[in-house]
């Protein structure tokens, strides 16, 4: 893919809602329309025990997941974080989360998360939501470089990051405090504007 210099004030993520054919990508906050609504959405999420221990949401009630939400609006307010509540097209219902984040804004390098819920896994959504977003984030706004960092043990999330064409590139030793409360190793994976698409698999 080519890039192109983006100007530094130029580099926001907009709200827009991404429709992936029977996903849809929207913006977290409290009206995101989904089954049941945000806040019990949030809440699901927080409880269920993989997404509490590699990707804590720290929500145990109404206010934590309105706080939450929050935070997400304000990502977007501010063009600083791209937080997507990832819903079934169909009937609404909240099937995983995808969150793009800006790390040093100016040199355009961001870092990308994301989670699926139980009974969405297995399905391959979060390599079709992550190549989407990161493809997303390059195109309109000059993301010039994008990381994941995933604990070691995280090995749903590594087999992500290659499938989306983020090469492995090291560890970072006792880098992030994760849901358990300890310090993980972490493997670096990184993508380039400027890095060939992956093969679709």
């Amino acid at each position: 893919m080519n890039t192109v210099e983006t100007d530094p004030d130029q580099r926001a993520f907009a709200p827009v809602t991404l429709d992936l054919g029977g996903l849809s990508l929207r913006p977290w906050g409290r009206a995101t329309e989904i089954l049941g609504g945000a806040v019990a959405g949030v809440l699901a999420a927080a409880a269920d025990p993989a997404i509490a221990r590699w990707n804590p949401i720290r929500a145990t009630d109404r206010a934590g997941a309105e706080a939450y939400l929050d935070r997400c609006e304000a990502g977007w307010a501010g063009g600083a974080a791209a937080a997507f509540a990832v819903v079934d097209a169909t009937d609404g219902t909240l099937l995983g989360n995808s969150a793009l984040r800006w790390v040093d804004r100016a040199d355009g390098l961001a870092m990308i998360g994301y989670w699926v819920l139980p009974a969405a896994r297995g399905r391959g959504l979060a390599t079709r939501v992550t190549r989407a977003v990161t493809a997303w984030g390059i195109a309109t706004a000059g993301a010039r470089r994008i990381e994941i960092a995933h604990a070691v043990g995280n090995d749903a999330s590594c087999r992500v990051a290659e499938r989306c064409g983020y090469p492995a590139e090291g560890t970072l030793r006792a880098s992030h405090r994760y849901g358990d409360g300890a310090y993980h190793d972490e493997h670096l994976h990184a993508r380039l504007a400027t890095d060939p698409e992956p093969p679709v698999r």
